[in-house]
């Protein structure tokens, strides 16, 4: 009886041992499909990380991915630039060096849809672009929180973002009048420029949350495009009763010497309220946060 009961009781331990076995392998693929999220993208689904930890960005959603806590390890310049980033531990990459994009081992990469090379960095690692202005700027942080598999996050923000934002608006509208004028100005270069509603300078927060009013100059020449290129004799034509201007030290700045700017009612009336360029581009979570302080305490004291 004990010679056959051996080989039975051997055998019914293999079986469980295999069947241990098959269990297990189940389980590692279960955890490999959690490795990766499929990510929607204007091209086509596209597998990405579940939890990037070396994100190379050629746009300018550095400050989105950094507002989610991922880990940045490449920027574009203009992101580098700016002084409010900390990306001092991050290098500086651009769409025209592949080779050193691969020599960062990136794990995701988001650029532009008109971003060089895209065929090459697709090679790399997973890479995502977004068309600059096809959603709005918070809808975009949306996207990007889906992608980085952290959309509750980014939808969180978002809806308290908009609420201090038009709060603040409201605060604003109620000391300097329903009816009173926002000008958002840059010098770049040689060159100086008003903007519309959606791009950047804190454009997004004073026109489209706060619903401050741009003169009608402006909307007729800014808002389409997003910005429109004048020269300083016709600066007042485009100076709302208010101005917020963009500038940095490298830009040709000569014409706040002239009668033309100093005569403008906004200058006269002291309404003029200075931005670091650098900081202000973007329309990002932390760039946001910082503009919204930034207004708040200009137009408020606050």
């Amino acid at each position: 009886m004990k010679k056959f009961l051996l080989p039975v009781l051997l055998l019914l331990t293999l079986v469980i041992a295999a069947c241990g076995n098959t269990d297990k392998k189940e389980d590692t693929s279960s955890d490999t499909k959690k490795e990766t999220i499929t990510y929607k993208s204007e091209d086509g689904d596209v597998e990405v990380p579940a939890d990037p930890k070396r994100v190379v960005v050629l746009a300018g959603f550095a400050g989105n991915v950094m507002a989610l806590d991922v880990p940045l390890v490449g920027v574009d310049s203009w992101s580098k630039s700016n002084p409010k980033f900390d990306l001092k531990d991050v290098k500086e990459v651009s769409e025209e060096n592949v080779e050193k994009v691969i020599e960062l081992e990136p794990d995701l990469i988001i650029g532009y849809d008109t971003t060089k090379n895209i065929d090459k960095f697709k090679k790399i690692a997973p890479t995502v672009t977004y068309t600059y202005g096809k959603v709005d700027y918070l809808t975009q942080h949306i996207e990007i929180g889906k992608l980085l598999n952290k959309e509750q996050e980014a939808r969180d923000w978002v809806k308290d973002f908009k609420t201090r934002a038009a709060d603040a608006g409201k605060d604003i509208k109620a000391k300097i009048g329903d009816d009173a004028t926002v000008s958002v100005i840059e010098s770049f270069d040689k060159q100086l420029y008003v903007f519309g509603d959606n791009w950047g300078r804190g454009t997004e927060i004073l026109y489209q949350e706060m619903k401050l009013k741009m003169p009608k100059k402006v909307t007729e020449m800014a808002l389409k495009d997003g910005y429109y290129a004048l020269s300083p004799e016709v600066l007042p034509e485009y100076a709302g009763d208010y101005l917020i201007f963009s500038k940095t030290a490298e830009a040709d700045n000569s014409f706040t010497e002239t009668d033309t700017y100093k005569n403008i009612p906004a200058v006269k009336n002291d309404h003029v309220f200075e931005v670091d360029s650098k900081e202000f581009y973007f329309n990002d979570p932390l760039t946001l946060e910082r503009q919204l302080e930034f207004f708040k305490k200009s137009f408020l004291g606050a």
